[in-house]
This record gives C-alpha cells, structure tokens and sequence, in this order.
C-alpha cells in the first residue's frame, strides 16, 4: 500500500459501507474552511490517531506504508470554538428512509458526548437522510437518551420522525454549504 493510499484510507476516503458520510463530511470540511476563513469559528475534522508499524523504503520518493493499525478509538469526527463556546460532535448519514440506527455510534463516542455535555460544552450530531435529501443538528442528549434506552432493550434506532420534530435543519446554501452554526447559535445560544 502507498502512503497516499494509506491516507487516503485513513481519512475515510475508501468507498465502504462504513464511510458512505463521506459527502456529508466533504460539506462539512469546505463549511468549516469557510467558517475559519471568515473568522467565524475555528471548527476541524480530528485526525484518525494511527501507528504505522511497518515502512518500505524502495527509494525517498516512494515510501510504502506495509503495517499499522488504529492507536486508540477516537471520540467523535469534530470539535472547535465557536462564539467563545467548545463545540464537539460527530456526522453521520443514513440511506435509511425512517431511522438513524444507533449503530452507527460507538460506546466509546457516546461517553465522550456524556463527557463534553458534562463540562458544558457543546456535543451533537450532524445527521444526514439521504433519501429525503435533508441534514439535522441533534443535540446529543438525545442521542444519549436513546443509546441508553437501547442498552436496556428498547429500540436500536431514532426515528426518523423523532429526529425531524427535535433536530434543527440545517439551511444548504453556497458558502457555506452547510451553515450548521446558524442552528448552532439560534438553538445554543438563544
């Protein structure tokens, strides 16, 4: 595997099951560039923490990656500043028409969002349905709560319609294309 393959892969860019957010994360990254060039927010994708164990050296040029693997869990996909606030939260698409399946989160991401709450910051989700072409911010106690009730052996997902009544749409528009901070400052911030 080349280095460039590698990242590639690292950053999600690997066509899978596990990464079809891709999309959701490339608006994202190109709202966040816009956010930071404007002065708006200082909000980024947190890298991927890995350990590259093995590297060929056939010539400096052309390094090949042979053996690594992922260091620890992350938390979730995003954190910054914004208006003097900590804002944490993770972005997650669904083809599905009537869910968002819980999952799509991990133990480890939902007790980081516990953690962030608990320190009064700012954790939610960034959820995409592409069949109905729409994106929510869902404020993680919600998420909390559901991951919760699914441990005790309620519902493995949050329904669509749960999510259209207490998320917030996100407006798309050019620049930024998604403005997730105007939800962001009229829920968090009113």
């Amino acid at each position: 595997m080349k280095a460039e393959e590698f990242l590639a892969l690292v950053q999600g860019k690997q066509d899978s099951a596990a990464n079809r957010g891709m999309s959701l994360e490339e608006e994202l990254n190109e709202s966040n560039a816009y956010y930071v060039s404007h002065d708006i927010a200082s909000v980024h994708k947190k890298p991927t923490p890995v350990q590259i164990v093995k590297v060929d050296y056939p010539s400096r040029s052309a390094a090949v990656i042979r053996e690594a693997y992922f260091r620890q869990p992350s938390t979730t996909d995003y954190n910054g500043v914004f208006e003097g606030r900590y804002l944490d939260f993770e972005a997650k698409e669904t083809r599905n028409k009537t869910a968002l399946p819980l999952g799509n989160f991990h133990e480890h991401q939902i007790n980081h969002m516990c953690l962030v709450v608990k320190q009064r910051g700012i954790a939610f989700a960034i959820v995409r349905f592409t069949v109905h072409d729409e994106t929510y911010v869902l404020d993680a106690s919600h998420i909390i709560h559901f991951w919760k009730e699914s441990i005790r052996g309620g519902r493995k997902s949050i329904p669509y319609a749960y999510i259209k009544e207490h998320g917030h749409l996100i407006p798309v528009g050019y620049r930024p294309r998604l403005d997730y901070l105007s939800v962001v400052k009229q829920y968090y911030f009113s």
